[in-house]
């Protein structure tokens, strides 16, 4: 009988999202700056030390914490699917179902597309999140429809104060909504802004590209296991007046989150340091960055801010 992933939450994730594989990836870049332009021979180095240490465990990346706990949700049903999609070479990809072996995710699926952009792969595993360390891929994931971003490869690691929650935190405009409201901010300030939305607080913003991931969670949390659950927070800049419109379009989804900060432009990296999630997504790479001290911490390379990056 055939297999199909319908109805399950399918996170799809390359190798260095997953484990730490910076090393190699610095071998990888150093080989590609001193390739004579033939291309034949830049991931040479790279996959004879993959090979060399096949029987090496990888340590835990960035976004393994987040892996590991989604996949604490399959305890008498399957609800949930990690797949690697990974431009690393297939001996590389022993390596990491090796390493999920000994770190005991269980992993059964994997695409290793040596070098070439594997993004084209999501639609075919019905993909709600992709989470790469390549920005060119996770452009192009975005642009054909899926929530993705790039992870900060050198973000702090999730702390473990919070085994049985999933806690996942969400930038507001250009992530879980539309740029729409940003791109007032960008063209006439602060003014025009609050303005905008306060004109506008009954009238629900447009879904941004990680609305749906937001609804599969909830999903997710209502079908979900006593042993688990799921801790969302919307952190923005947004603040009154703006923050009205926000909490609206949420209750017009039919989607709730947990905890809501409107921080009015105070740096999101110390609140999201006291909310310990498991991985932070926003549209901005100062607040990333910031992030990025305190928690996982991954880029959506979406909306106008990312128009000129």
């Amino acid at each position: 009988m055939a297999v199909n992933l319908e109805g399950q939450l399918v996170v799809a994730i390359s190798s260095r999202a997953l484990f730490d594989f910076e090393e190699e990836n610095r071998v990888f870049e150093a080989a590609l700056a001193q390739d004579s332009g033939q291309g034949a021979h830049k991931d040479g180095a790279y996959m004879q030390l993959q090979l060399e240490r096949l029987d090496q465990p990888a340590k835990p990346g960035v976004a393994f914490s987040l892996v590991k706990k989604l996949l604490a949700f399959n305890t008498d049903v399957k609800r949930v699917e990690v797949v690697m999609l990974s431009r690393n070479d297939p001996v590389s990809g022993l390596r990491v179902f090796r390493s999920a072996e000994v770190n005991k995710l269980k992993l059964e699926r994997g695409v290793f597309t040596k070098g070439r952009a594997p993004y084209n792969y999501l639609r075919a595993l019905q993909a709600n999140l992709f989470l790469s360390a390549n920005p060119e891929d996770v452009r192009a994931a975005l642009a054909a429809g899926f929530a993705a971003a790039t992870v900060a490869t050198h973000s702090v690691h999730a702390k473990s104060n919070y085994p049985n929650e999933v806690r996942i935190a969400f930038d507001g405009d250009a992530v879980l909504f539309s740029d729409q409201a940003e791109r007032v901010f960008q063209q006439g300030g602060l003014d025009a802004f609050q303005k905008h939305e306060r004109k506008r607080a009954a009238k629900p913003l447009p879904p941004g590209p990680f609305m749906p991931l937001l609804k599969a969670l909830h999903r997710l949390q209502q079908e979900g296991t006593p042993q688990m659950r799921i801790r969302t927070a919307l952190v923005t800049a947004r603040g009154a007046p703006a923050a009205d419109r926000a909490v609206r379009t949420l209750m017009d989804w039919n989607i709730e989150v947990d905890e809501a900060m409107f921080l009015g432009g105070l740096n999101k990296g110390e609140f999201l340091r006291e909310f310990e999630p498991d991985f932070f997504f926003d549209d901005q790479t100062g607040h990333v960055n910031s992030a990025s001290q305190h928690v996982p911490s991954g880029h959506v390379v979406s909306g106008v801010s990312n128009l000129l990056t």
